[in-house]
């Protein structure tokens, strides 16, 4: 009977360690799905300016809207959270997105459209136009250079050719020099006006009306400090902003 009772006792024992066990596992479960099936929204009001209108009423338009703040840390290995936020509005012929950043550090060693901009001080907005699948990233480092693609997954791509994404207009505070990482706190801007023909998978598209998927980033792969915000937050183990079944809902009206 004392062997029986001892293993009972026992036996009880590992089972409240294997129930515990087995309850921490589905807390943590529920956390990550939970983490996943955040969708934020983001309304974004039509502005009436012109395509050749100067900065002055580009920025004097932006001021209608609303600013939000870029500062999901999604992985806690990366957990240096710069100070970002992002406004944005539309006109009948492009998008006007304004991002104000202050980090620790800056660069802008990628000289040319469709370099590798990422790796500098960078903000992004990956944006799906269409129930397709497609989506575009707009990626710009702090001197306005400019990664432009499209295409349904990371992998294979379609880079836009080099006139597409000239017709981007760009303001970056920093200026339009190619520089090395300074160190130090350092505030910034970039306005940016991005006419939907850059959109060049979608010719006939206008948001007017529409709510689409997109999301907003900072990141900085190559920085002493490297990166990796999102606005609406990833579910996953690893950095990777090219996932559109995390992007949020922007609503335009």
């Amino acid at each position: 009977m004392k062997i029986f009772g001892a293993f009972a006792s026992h036996f009880f024992h590992f089972r409240q360690i294997f129930e515990g066990i087995i309850y921490l596992c589905a807390r943590l479960s529920s956390k990550k799905t939970s983490k996943a099936m955040i969708m934020k929204e983001l309304i974004v009001k039509k502005v009436d300016i012109a395509d050749d209108a100067r900065w002055d009423e580009v920025l004097k338009s932006l001021e209608s809207s609303s600013w939000n703040v870029i500062d999901t840390v999604n992985w806690a290995e990366y957990a240096y959270c710069p100070q970002v936020r992002f406004r944005m509005a539309y006109s009948d012929s492009a998008f006007l997105l304004q991002y104000r950043v202050k980090e620790q550090a800056v660069r802008a060693v990628a000289a040319a459209d469709n370099g590798e901009v990422w790796k500098d001080s960078c903000v992004e907005f990956f944006v799906t136009p269409a129930n397709d699948g497609i989506y575009y990233n707009f990626e710009f480092n702090c001197a306005g250079v400019c990664l432009l693609s499209v295409g349904a997954s990371r992998s294979g791509r379609e880079a836009a050719q080099p006139a597409t994404v000239s017709l981007i207009r760009r303001l970056p505070s920093l200026g339009r020099q190619p520089f090395e990482e300074r160190k130090g706190e350092t505030e910034w801007d970039i306005a940016l006006v991005i006419p939907y023909t850059c959109l060049f998978k979608h010719p006939e598209f206008s948001p007017a009306g529409k709510t689409l998927r997109a999301n907003f980033y900072k990141c900085g792969d190559d920085l002493t400090v490297p990166h990796f915000l999102s606005w609406n937050p990833i579910g996953l183990a690893k950095p990777d902003f090219h996932r559109p079944e995390f992007f949020g809902t922007v609503k335009f009206v």
